[in-house]
């Protein structure tokens, strides 16, 4: 099965700032089951999506509001944890206090369902908590706002930092094959190989140093 998108519009909000933004949900499985990933401003569309298969999990990329606001609605309804790495706990209470994710997510876990498995890869920069997934034979990585179509997610606000999200696409992103489709969080897609340049652009402008292997 193709990896399916839904998209939903809502409001990120985030150091006393609002943005009208459209938000990627990304499924992934089969015609009986699916991972779906993200859960933005409006469960419904994402439930017709799902249209009866069983959901394994609701895996967020992080824990920025846009990408949990429907989260706990979505749980409700189709009765699935939600998974989140706990370095960003704070962005999710600030959403939900008093309730909780279902389970933190590992970096170096494998998630499967039907015939995918993706490993988990902690990406800091944008958040803390920041993770994509890698699914190795299909060629594609689930980036959420870590890798964009143009470049590096945005960093600037609370809990971000540049170097960092730099420093973790160069090593753990980077290092997947240049064909790797990258299914974002907003916007179109891309592939790994039409980002190096710019990321790598950058990295040298910020004096950035090589990872272990030298690059």
């Amino acid at each position: 099965m193709a990896v399916e998108l839904v998209q939903t519009d809502g409001i990120f909000a985030l150091d006393g700032g609002e943005w009208e933004v459209t938000n990627n949900i990304w499924l992934l499985g089969d015609e009986k089951e699916v991972l779906v990933f993200d859960a933005a401003h409006d469960h419904v569309p994402i439930v017709e999506a799902v249209n009866g298969r069983r959901v394994l999990g609701i895996v967020l990329t992080h824990g920025h509001n846009d990408h949990i606001n429907a989260a706990i609605a979505l749980r409700d309804e189709v009765d699935a944890p939600i998974l989140l790495h706990p370095a960003d706990r704070m962005l999710w209470d600030q959403v939900y206090p008093g309730n909780s994710p279902d389970h933190d997510i590992e970096p170096g876990a494998v998630l499967r369902c039907g015939e995918h498995a993706l490993t988990v890869l902690h990406t800091p920069g944008h958040s803390p908590g920041s993770c994509c997934f890698y699914d190795g034979s299909d060629g594609r990585v689930l980036s959420g706002d870590t890798l964009f179509c143009g470049g590096p997610g945005a960093t600037g606000r609370s809990f971000s930092d540049e170097p960092t999200i730099l420093r973790s696409i160069r090593d753990r992103l980077l290092t997947l094959p240049s064909s790797t489709t990258v299914h974002t969080g907003h916007g179109g897609n891309t592939t790994i190989g039409d980002e190096i340049e710019r990321v790598q652009d950058r990295i040298a402008e910020l004096g950035l140093g090589p990872d272990s292997s030298g690059r």
